[in-house]
Parts: structure tokens; sequence; C-alpha cells
């Protein structure tokens, strides 16, 4: 099933249940146990805005071998979590905004977890009934600040630098996905999800152990390898299979 934020005409903005060019809202977040209603309507990309507002944003470093090498650092031994800014979310069709602080941004394309309810402390056993469903998102870096701060938290959390979209698939399994990053049409990144390093009831189970986890949070789990500079007028685009597309453009600071 494939869930959506859409913003139809007079900015009336809700989660929708997609079928086809045929929608259906929900009565409040669907992870929160909404109803969903039976008066259909039709839609268009262009009406796709970020599908989750997630209280936090838990991302996975170098949970890909290659990626890890591709910058010079060691396979870690057990799952390297760090946080973005719900303030960095972005929809389809928005924008990474390049702030004037990096003079180089980069592209993660990695698949995301929504959580559906909440959770503390999870068995790897109980972790697949805590989740809604899986999304695409991109880890924007500023990766010079990365390197020059050494901590993650600004070359991270910009503004801007955490697209996700264009939907939530809540029927996939997440074993052995295609994750490809293009950036003007040229592929860039492409690798499956056999490849993480820590699965996915690994990486919940062991984010649960550290933090609560809400409805509606996701979590980053990682990019394969072939990261790469950004620059204005670019169009990124992240495709995982099962899921589809997700697009935004690239703009300098103002």
């Amino acid at each position: 099933m494939k869930v959506a934020c859409l913003e139809l005409a007079g900015g009336d903005r809700g989660y929708y249940f997609l079928d086809g060019d045929r929608a259906r809202r929900f009565d409040g977040p669907p992870w929160d146990g909404a109803r969903l209603g039976s008066i259909e309507t039709t839609w268009s990309p262009a009406d796709l805005r970020a599908p989750v507002r997630p209280s936090k944003i838990v991302c996975i470093g170098r949970n890909y071998a290659a990626h890890a090498k591709e910058l010079g650092n060691e396979v870690p031994k057990e799952p390297l979590l760090f946080l973005k800014a719900p303030s960095a979310i972005v929809g389809p069709g928005g924008a990474v905004v390049l702030p004037k602080e990096s003079e180089r941004v980069e592209h993660e394309a990695e698949l995301a977890i929504v959580i559906g309810r909440r959770i503390k402390r999870a068995s790897k056993d109980d972790v697949k009934d805590a989740i809604y469903g899986y999304t695409c998102a991109c880890d924007v870096t500023a990766r010079d600040l990365q390197k020059k701060d050494g901590q993650w938290s600004r070359a991270k959390g910009f503004d801007s630098f955490c697209p996700v979209g264009p939907w939530i698939e809540t029927e996939l399994d997440p074993s052995n996905l295609s994750v490809r990053c293009a950036v003007d049409g040229e592929e860039k990144q492409s690798g499956r999800t056999s490849q993480m390093i820590f699965d996915i009831p690994t990486l919940v189970a062991y984010v649960s152990a550290a933090m609560t986890l809400e409805a509606g949070d996701l979590i980053l789990t990682g990019t394969p390898e072939g990261v790469g500079p950004l620059a204005p007028g670019n169009k990124l685009t992240v495709a995982i299979e099962g899921i589809g597309e997700l697009s935004v453009g690239v703009v300098g600071s103002t």
C-alpha cells in the first residue's frame, strides 16, 4: 500500500492511500491508527509532499563496506548512529539548498524506515510489527564541514538536507532492494540493501535500546558507495526498488 502526504487545491493537506491516479484520505496520520475514508479524489505528482514529519531522524553511518572504504574509514563493529534535525526534511519537488558555509555538499541515497508505533528496547523479533513502512531518502552532507567539525550535527543538519518521499510503501520486503542515486540523469550510486553490514531488525533494535522511537520517526539505513558533490541547478533523484523515485532540485544559498 502506498501512503502519501498530498496538498490539494486550496492548500488542504493530509495523508492519503494511493491507488493509481485515485486517492482516499485518512482522518489523521495512518501510523496513529487513523481510519481510511471512502470518498475518492484524483491527484498528481505536483501534489506530493514529504510523507512524514518525524520527531527525530536517526541515521546509520558506514553501513555499506564499500562506502566506508571510499571515505577512508574502517567498517564499524556496531551501528554508528547520528541524528539529523527534523527541520532538514524536504519533500518531492522541493530543493536542497547549498549553504554558504560549505564548499562541498554531497548526496547519499538511502532506504528509510518509518516507525509505526512507540518502541523502547525492542528485540529483533519485535521489530517487524513496529515498522510502518519504507520510503526513499537522501542524507545530504556538507563533507568539508563533517571533516572540519569532528562531529556531524552541522554537516548533516542544514535545512533541506533530508529529502524524503515520494510516499511510504507499507508492503515491502527490504532485504534485497536496489538503491540508486542519479544527478542530472547520470547514475552516481548503485547498491543493494543486502550489502548492508547491519540488517534492518538489528538497526531498529539497536536504536531503540538507546532512545524511544515514536510513531512516524525515521531511520536512514546507510548509503552505498559513489557519493559525490552537488551543484546549483542539479536534479537529484533517489530510486529504490519497490518504492519509486524521489526527485528534488539543488539551489544555491540566497
